[in-house]
């Protein structure tokens, strides 16, 4: 938990949506504690279809706009040339990045 906690403000949610190399062996809650913080978290494989269709509508309504504007924004934590696939993915596998991995294509 310390990585995510670490970049938390206090009183804040953290929101996560599926994991990448499955259950956490261990956790350091106090980090959490301290911060008073709330984190929920869920995955869409369990989800049935009508599930899946009604958080595509409410991704629409509610958080669309918002990126569309500039008011909320990804974390990009690193850009990679496409030809530089291999190494984004090895990031990726290494799990010590936080944010969006981006693979740039020329024009």
């Amino acid at each position: 938990m310390a990585p995510m906690s670490s970049a938390a403000a206090i009183n804040v949610r953290i929101v996560q949506i599926g994991v990448i190399k499955g259950v956490a062996k261990e956790v350091d809650l106090f980090p959490m504690l301290t911060k008073r913080l709330t984190h929920i978290g869920s995955t869409l494989r369990s989800r049935t279809p009508e599930e899946k269709a009604e958080i595509i509508r409410e991704l629409a309504n509610q958080v669309w706009l918002l990126m569309a504007t500039g008011a909320v924004k990804p974390v990009i934590y690193q850009t990679f040339a496409l030809e530089h696939a291999r190494a984004a993915h090895e990031l990726m596998d290494s799990g010590t990045h936080i944010g969006k991995i981006v693979l740039k294509m020329d024009q």
